[in-house]
C-alpha cells in the first residue's frame, strides 16, 4: 500500500484528529453543488512569500484543482494577495456621518465599473486602488467562492481587508436604505476555510452571516470548514506536518479524477 493510501486509510478510520471523510463528504457535496453551476468567481486569499512559487496556499490550491476539474465551466480564479487593495477608510462611522457607498463615491470610469455599481471612497481617493479588478467579475458572477486560511482564530487578514472593502454593498441598503443590488441578490456565496487548530467553525459561521447580510443568497453547500485537529495547544511540528498529508488524502479522496 502506497504512503498517501495509508494516510487515506487512517484518516477514514479516524485519526484522533480531524474526521477525513466528514470533510470530505462536504467537499463532495460543494463540488456536486458548482457541478449545476456557472458564471463562477473564486476569490483566493491565503498567502506565501511571492518568490516561492512553489509553494501555494492549501485553499489556493482546491481553488485551482475544481477549475481544473470542471474544465468547461467558467470559472474565474482572482488571487487577492496580488492586488493593490487600500485598506478601508472607515466612512461608515466617519465624523460627517455614516458616508459609505454614497452616490458621490461612485468610481467614474466605465472600463473599471461598467455597472455603475462600484462606490467606494477609498477606490475613489486612491486611484492606484484595484478593488475594481474584483467587483467589476463580482457583478457578473452568478457564484463567488471565497477561499481563505483561519489565523489566530479569525480569518486571515487579505480575507478581512476585502471584506472591510465591500462593505458598501450592504451599506447602500441597510443605512442609505437603497434598493438591494439586483447582482448581489442574484448571486450566491460560499466560503472555503482551511484552518489548523482554532475557531474554524465560528469563524465559518461568522462569515456566512455576513454574506446574508450583504443580500446574497447562502446555500450551506457552498461552504466548509477544514480544520486539523480542535486541540488549540497543539502546536507540534508534527501536526502541521500531518496536516498537510491530511490535505493531500482530502483532495484524492474529494477530487479523485484530477490526481
Amino acid at each position: 500500500m502506497s504512503a498517501i493510501s495509508q494516510t487515506i486509510q487512517t484518516f477514514l478510520s479516524g485519526s484522533g484528529k480531524e474526521n477525513i471523510s466528514e470533510v470530505a463528504k462536504k467537499c463532495e457535496a460543494f463540488l456536486q453543488y458548482l457541478r449545476h453551476k456557472n458564471d463562477i468567481l473564486f476569490l483566493t486569499t491565503s498567502t506565501r512569500y511571492i518568490e516561492h512559487t512553489y509553494d501555494i496556499p492549501k485553499s489556493t490550491q482546491l481553488a485551482r484543482d475544481i477549475k481544473k476539474h470542471f474544465k468547461n465551466k467558467r470559472i474565474t480564479i482572482i488571487d487577492v494577495p496580488l492586488l493593490n487593495i487600500h485598506t478601508c477608510e472607515g466612512n461608515i462611522s466617519a465624523k460627517k456621518g455614516n458616508r459609505c457607498g454614497m452616490e458621490e463615491a461612485v468610481l467614474n470610469d466605465k472600463k473599471k465599473n461598467p455597472s455603475g455599481n462600484h462606490r467606494c471612497w477609498a477606490s475613489f481617493n486612491n486611484k492606484d486602488d484595484e478593488l475594481w479588478k474584483i467587483t467589476k467579475v463580482l457583478f457578473q458572477s452568478k457564484v463567488v467562492v471565497f477561499f481563505g486560511s483561519v489565523r489566530w482564530g479569525q480569518a486571515n487578514s487579505v480575507y478581512q481587508r476585502l471584506f472591510e472593502r465591500l462593505s458598501w454593498i450592504e451599506n447602500r441598503v441597510t443605512t442609505l436604505q437603497e434598493k438591494p443590488l439586483k447582482e448581489i441578490t442574484k448571486c450566491e456565496a460560499g466560503i472555503v476555510l482551511f484552518g489548523q487548530n482554532w475557531n474554524g467553525k465560528q469563524v465559518l459561521e461568522t462569515q456566512m452571516q455576513n454574506f446574508r447580510w450583504f443580500g446574497f443568497q447562502v446555500p450551506n453547500e457552498l461552504s466548509f470548514n477544514w480544520q486539523y485537529t480542535g486541540d488549540a495547544e497543539d502546536e507540534s511540528q508534527k501536526s502541521y506536518d500531518d496536516a498537510l498529508k491530511e490535505f493531500d488524502a482530502l483532495v484524492q479522496i474529494a477530487l479523485p479524477s484530477i490526481i
